[in-house]
């Protein structure tokens, strides 16, 4: 992870990202009935923007990344803030243990890419979460490989289809997506878009 340890610095000095950011926590507000009894967790939750935006409507937050650098940064921000109802947690979801504690509301943001076994990442957060809990995954519609570039690893973005089923299969009802965001890369001719879809959906 330290990449990401060397990005969290200047993370939240991407005014794309803050935009992206509120706009996910919109569409998440418009789906999930959020409330002071809401106890969610932010997985690959970086430097916490995202969560930051849904705080003021929730109870209590916990936001766990594996970037010791990104989690610093919003530690330090929780505290600048005199932030209460908010925690990070260091932790890999994919070769640590989950945590014990148990959520209504999980959520991610331009995490599920990165992640190899996308099947593994929702089982996961089907075990986190209360009967009745919500999740909601904000990441890209299927692309080129253009938007990390040669050398990227993970998934170039995902079928909404095929990530439904995948949901449906860890045993997620409900299952619903609407674009979010879009993100433009170059000028002109050679402009690319590139759409962040959010699916949510729920444990009976």
């Amino acid at each position: 992870m330290s990449q990401f340890d060397a990005k969290a610095a200047t993370w939240d000095a991407d005014p794309v990202k803050v935009a992206r950011s509120a706009a996910v926590a919109e569409a998440i507000r418009m789906w999930v009935p959020l409330s002071r009894d809401t106890r969610g967790m932010e997985f690959g939750s970086g430097t916490g923007l995202l969560s930051f935006f849904l705080q003021p409507d929730v109870g209590q937050l916990t936001l766990v990344d594996s970037s010791e650098g990104m989690l610093a940064v919003a530690a330090q921000k929780i505290a600048d803030g005199k932030i209460h109802n908010m925690q990070t947690l260091l932790l890999d979801l994919a070769t640590d243990p989950m945590p014990v504690q148990r959520f209504n509301l999980i959520y991610s943001l331009m995490t599920a890419h990165h992640v190899p076994d996308t099947g593994q990442l929702l089982r996961d957060p089907h075990t986190l979460l209360e009967p009745g809990g919500y999740l909601c995954v904000a990441d890209l519609d299927v692309e080129d490989g253009s938007f990390h570039g040669e050398g990227f690893d993970g998934h170039n973005g995902f079928e909404r289809v095929q990530l439904g089923a995948l949901a449906e299969k860890a045993g997620f009802s409900g299952v619903d997506f609407s674009t979010v965001f879009r993100m433009t890369r170059g000028a002109g001719d050679g402009a690319r878009d590139y759409p962040v879809f959010l699916m949510c959906c729920r444990k009976p």
